[in-house]
């Protein structure tokens, strides 16, 4: 009787003499049933070989067209939409975008009238070009889902770089640019956070993502994809000011622990407890007293017309180091509608201890009194195939806090205000080209003001 080893060999070769017969079922006991009609295995070695087969088979789970038998946790698989995979029980996404665009800024004539504290329109008399990125930088998004124990679990990673040169100080990677040779661009990463939740439940997010009072103007300005107001333009950092400061006040990205409720016919609410904000022109504070948001949203459609309506609030006490406090709060509503290839959207806030353009900037005098501001937008979008056209205006105002903040600031700010047009063109579903026209104005309380006119040509990147 000849070895296993010298069997197997034959019963490979009988495979290849196999191979210019009509095909069999395929299966390793077929085709050694017919090496042995065949005579090429005797009864002995028939019956050795098919006992191994059948052992072997018992060994390995079946795998058939369906997958069935197979350990799907080990599975390796693309998913259905989106950019990612299926890693057993878990789903990987990536998603991202890249910017640029070229900024002219050209502002007016110097003159002894032009100082305004806090002003967002450019000074100097001297035109300023950059190849920067627009009110967003680029970014990079990973996110990880599974299901666990009935509650649908997630991690969401978001990493910001922008592509001009950073000069590092206090604001990170959203300092002033540093436009120089041997400098290098900064990563703002600024989301990191998990959820969990159920469907009938809500959703729990515990860690740094955009805020909710503010989030809305920002998410729905068509400033967003493009530049708006320049501010920096001669040393460019991170991101333009878009309609920050000309219409909303930043909602920034914060620490936060927050609650989704889930969505009842269109309506749906949010609260959450935020790491508390110190003054950033104030006097020093203690950051004893959490910060609280919330927000408000229904969607839907009215007489066949797409839209959305929101309401949002924040609240915030801030207690003195050298003694005193005083709250800071806030809130703002706005809707977008939507009919046919037009969406037109307004929005409006106001406030006390808050500040202007940004949480906490120019909000008190040195004393901590609180200042009082408010600000709106209005905005049109019209989208024909592959072209849209649109328009915004806006402006964001800041009051003294007192007869003697008056004496000692007479040339606060006292309204920030913008004109924007705006082309652009889809080129595919990924790239869009857009061409806009920014008129940006700065008005101080003593009558000072100053304004500038910016052209932006670039395009922006999705996937």
């Amino acid at each position: 009787m000849i070895s296993r080893i010298m069997l197997r060999g034959t019963v490979a070769l009988g495979v290849l003499a196999a191979t210019a017969a009509p095909a069999f079922a395929g299966s390793s006991e077929a085709l050694l049933k017919r090496l042995h009609e065949k005579g090429i295995l005797s009864d002995e070695e028939y019956n050795e070989l098919l006992s191994d087969e059948k052992s072997e088979a018992r060994a390995t789970p079946a795998s058939g067209g369906d997958g069935a038998g197979l350990d799907l946790s080990k599975m390796v698989k693309m998913t259905d939409s989106g950019i990612g995979l299926q890693v057993g029980p878990a789903t990987i996404k990536f998603a991202g975008s890249v910017n640029g665009f070229y900024v002219h800024d050209n502002p007016d004539t110097p003159s002894a009238t032009t100082s305004v504290v806090g002003g967002v329109a450019s000074v100097g008399g001297k035109n300023s070009s950059a190849v920067r990125n627009g009110l967003l930088p680029g970014f990079l998004t990973v996110s990880v889902t599974t299901q666990q124990e009935g509650w649908d679990v997630g991690a969401f990673f978001g990493m910001y770089p922008g592509i001009n040169s950073t000069a590092w100080g206090t604001l990170g990677a959203n300092n002033g640019g540093q436009p120089t040779a041997l400098a290098t661009a900064g990563i703002d990463f600024r989301q990191t956070y998990l959820t969990f939740g159920r469907k009938n439940v809500g959703t729990f997010k515990i860690g740094r993502d955009i805020g909710l009072f503010g989030s809305e103007g920002i998410l729905n300005d068509i400033t967003l994809l493009s530049s708006g107001t320049p501010g920096g333009n001669v040393a460019p950092g991170n991101t333009t000011l878009g309609r920050i400061g000309v219409g909303y006040i930043y909602t920034d990205f914060q620490p936060q622990i927050t609650y989704t409720s889930p969505n009842f016919s269109g309506v749906q609410a949010s609260v959450g407890v935020f790491q508390p904000l110190q003054s950033l022109t104030g006097p020093a504070q203690s950051g004893s007293s959490p910060g609280f948001q919330g927000k408000l949203t229904y969607d839907g459609k009215l007489a066949g017309v797409g839209t959305r309506f929101w309401v949002s609030g924040v609240t915030q006490k801030h207690d003195i180091v050298t003694g005193g406090s005083y709250t800071g709060q806030g809130i703002d509503l706005g809707g977008k509608v939507t009919a046919g290839p037009i969406a037109v959207t307004g929005y409006y806030y106001t406030a006390k201890g808050l500040g202007t353009t940004v949480l906490g900037l120019f909000d008190t005098d040195a004393s901590g009194n609180p200042r009082k501001s408010d600000g709106f937008y209005v905005q049109a979008l019209a989208t024909f195939g592959k072209i849209g056209v649109g328009g915004s205006y806006g402006e964001s105002s800041l009051k003294y806090a007192n007869a003697a903040d008056a004496a000692a600031n007479p040339d606060l700010v006292k309204v920030n205000s913008s004109y924007v047009g705006q082309l652009r063109y889809n080129l595919t579903s990924w790239v869009t080209l857009i061409g806009e026209y920014v008129h940006s104005k700065a008005k101080a309380h003593s009558g000072n003001q100053a304004s500038s006119d910016a052209m932006a040509l670039g395009g922006i990147l999705f996937f």
